[in-house]
C-alpha cells in the first residue's frame, strides 16, 4: 500500500512547491497525450502524401494510438503500485517525446504505426494517474478545483487538436505535428522525476504479474477497438476479420472478467465496480465520452460536405465550444461550493442535450452566427457534467483504490467515445442514403418547384458557356440533393445525441450526493 493511503484522507496535508510543479507536469502531460488524438485528423492527406500510403491504410495512424492508449489504461493502475507514479509517469513521458520524435522521421507508413502505437501507450499511461494522483496528494478542499484544471485539459484537448493540427500543417509541414510535443515532453520527464513524491513502488509485484489477466485485457480491449475503428470501413459483419476480432474480443472479454474476479492478486481491479457510486459514475463517463468525441466528429464533416470549410476555418467553429469549456470552469467551480451534486450533473446534461437538440434543427444557410448558441450552451454545460461525476466515481474510494479505480472510469469515456463514433458512423452512412433517396423521391415531372430549380440551373450553366447546359443543371442539383441529405443526416444525429443526454437524467434519482465541496464523501 501506498504511503499517502495511510495518511486518512480527511487530514489536510501541507503541499510544497515541487508539488505543485510535479502535478502541473503531468496535467501537461495529459494535455499533450489527448491532444495527439486528433491532430493528425485535420492532416491526414498530407501525411498520407508523405508516406506513400492509401486512404484506407492512413487511418492507421490515428488508429494504432486509439487501440494501445485504450489497451494501457485499465493497466496503469497496477502499474503505478508497482512502479510508483513517479517512475510510471516519468518513463511514459519519456517515452512519448522520443516516439514524438520517430514519428516526424517516420520513413514509410508501418514504421509510422509502430511509433504511433508506442505513442499511444504511452500517453494512455498519463492520463488515468493524474485523476489519481488529485484524489491521494490533495486535501478535500483542493481537490475540486484540482479535477476543474483536469477536467479543462480532458475536454478541451480534443477540440484544440484539430485546430493546431491543421495551423501547423499549413504553415510549416506535417512533421510539426510531432515536433511541438519535444520540449514540453522533456520538461514533464524532468520535473516529474524530480519533484513527484506521492507513494512508493513496490517492484515485488513485477515477480507475480497476473499474465493471463494482462493478456485478456489486451486482446479484449484491443479487438474492441479495432472492431470499432474498423468496422463502418469494412461493411461490418461482411467482413471475415470483423467478425474474428468480434468473436475474439467476446471470448478474451469473458475470459478476462472471470480471471480478474478470481484471481489473488488481478492486475485490474474489476471489484470497483462493485462500489455503487463508482459504476453510476462509470457510466455517466461512457456517456460523456459519447458526447464529446460524437460531436467532434460530426461536426467538421458537417462543415467541410456543407459549408465547404478548410480545416482552420472549422477550427473557429469549434473553439466556441472551447472557449466555453474554459469559461465553465470557473461557473462550475464556483457552484459545486454550494450546488447539490445532483442538481449540478441533471443541469449540466440538460444544457449539453439542449444544444444537440439545437443543432438538430440546422438547415443548409447556418453558419457561425446560427451556431454560436449550441455550441455555447455545449461548451458551458462540459464542467457540469464532469465535476460530478468524478467526485461520484472516485471522491468517496479509499485512497489505495483510487489508482485502480482512475484507470477504468477514464477508460469509460474512452469506450463511450470508441463506441459512440462507430455507431454515429453507421448511422450517417445509412441515414445519407435514405436522405438521398426520399429527396430524390420528389423529383417527379409534376414537381413544379424541381422543374424550375432545373431550368434556372441550366440557364446559368448555358450563360457561363455550358457545352451541355442540361447535363450540368443535373449534375448540380444532385450535388444540391447530397447536401440536403448532409444536413438532415446531421440533424438525425444531433437529435439522437440530444435525447441520449436527456434520457441519461433517468439515473439521477439512483446517484448519491456526493460534496464536491470537501473532495467527495456521500450522504
Amino acid at each position: 500500500m501506498s504511503v499517502v493511503a495511510e495518511v486518512d484522507r480527511g487530514a489536510e496535508k501541507t503541499l510544497s512547491v515541487g508539488d505543485w510543479i510535479g502535478f502541473i507536469a503531468m496535467v501537461l502531460g495529459i494535455f499533450i497525450a489527448i491532444l495527439d488524438i486528433q491532430i493528425v485528423s485535420s492532416s491526414l492527406q498530407q501525411i498520407q502524401a508523405g508516406l506513400s500510403a492509401t486512404r484506407d491504410e492512413i487511418t492507421w495512424v490515428t488508429t494504432s494510438y486509439l487501440v494501445a492508449e485504450v489497451v494501457i489504461i485499465p493497466l496503469t493502475g497496477w502499474l503505478a503500485r508497482a512502479m510508483s507514479t513517479r517512475w510510471l509517469v516519468s518513463v511514459a513521458a519519456a517515452g512519448f517525446t522520443l516516439t514524438s520524435a520517430l514519428c516526424a522521421f517516420a520513413w514509410n507508413l508501418p514504421s509510422m504505426i509502430a511509433f504511433r502505437a508506442v505513442q499511444g501507450l504511452c500517453g494512455g499511461v498519463m492520463i488515468p494517474t493524474v485523476f489519481s494522483v488529485i484524489y491521494t496528494l490533495f486535501p478535500p478542499r483542493l481537490q475540486t478545483p484540482m479535477t476543474v484544471l483536469a477536467g479543462l485539459v480532458v475536454t478541451i484537448a480534443p477540440t484544440a487538436g484539430p485546430v493546431l493540427g491543421g495551423y501547423l500543417t499549413e504553415t510549416y509541414s506535417w512533421h510539426a505535428l510531432f515536433l511541438i510535443n519535444l520540449v514540453p515532453g522533456a520538461v514533464i520527464t524532468l520535473c516529474v522525476l524530480v519533484f513527484v513524491d506521492v507513494d512508493r513502488p513496490d517492484w515485488s509485484l513485477f515477480r507475480r504479474i497476473d499474465f493471463l489477466g494482462a493478456l485478456g485485457v489486451v486482446v479484449f480491449l484491443g479487438s474492441l477497438q479495432y472492431v470499432l475503428e474498423e468496422g463502418v470501413r469494412e461493411q461490418w459483419f461482411e467482413s471475415h476479420e470483423i467478425v474474428f476480432f468480434t468473436a475474439l474480443a467476446v471470448l478474451a472479454g469473458l475470459g478476462m472478467v472471470a480471471r480478474e474476479l478470481t484471481c489473488q492478486a488481478p492486475i485490474v481491479e474489476l471489484r470497483a465496480f462493485r462500489d455503487f457510486n463508482f459504476t453510476v459514475g462509470s457510466l455517466y463517463s461512457f456517456i460523456m465520452g459519447v458526447g464529446i468525441y460524437t460531436v467532434l466528429f460530426v461536426m467538421p464533416v458537417h462543415l467541410a460536405a456543407v459549408k465547404g470549410l478548410n480545416s482552420l476555418q472549422i477550427g473557429e467553429y469549434l473553439m466556441v465550444t472551447g472557449g466555453f469549456q474554459f469559461l465553465s470552469a470557473f461557473l462550475a467551480g464556483g457552484a459545486a461550493r454550494w450546488m447539490d451534486s445532483r442538481l449540478m450533473l441533471g443541469l449540466g446534461l440538460a444544457i449539453y442535450g439542449t444544444g444537440c437538440w439545437m443543432n438538430g434543427q440546422m438547415n443548409a444557410d447556418w453558419g457561425y452566427a446560427e451556431m454560436f448558441l449550441p455550441q455555447m450552451l455545449r461548451g458551458i454545460s462540459m464542467m457540469f457534467i464532469f465535476l460530478p461525476i468524478n467526485a461520484l466515481a472516485l471522491g468517496t474510494l479509499p485512497a489505495d483504490e483510487v489508482q485502480n479505480a482512475s484507470g477504468l472510469f477514464n477508460l469509460m469515456r474512452n469506450l463511450g467515445g470508441a463506441i459512440g463514433l462507430a455507431v454515429a458512423n453507421t448511422l450517417m452512412v445509412h441515414w445519407r442514403k435514405d436522405n438521398y433517396a426520399q429527396l430524390r423521391g420528389f423529383v417527379t415531372p409534376d414537381n413544379v418547384g424541381a422543374n424550375a430549380m432545373l431550368e434556372n440551373l441550366a440557364a446559368t450553366a448555358a450563360a457561363r458557356g455550358s457545352p451541355d447546359p442540361e447535363r450540368t443543371a443535373l449534375e448540380l442539383f444532385s450535388q444540391y440533393t447530397w447536401r440536403e441529405a448532409e444536413v438532415l443526416t446531421t440533424n438525425q444525429t444531433f437529435q439522437l445525441l440530444g435525447l441520449m443526454f436527456f434520457g441519461a437524467l433517468v439515473l439521477l434519482p439512483l446517484v448519491r450526493k456526493v460534496d464536491m465541496a470537501n473532495g467527495g464523501g456521500g450522504h
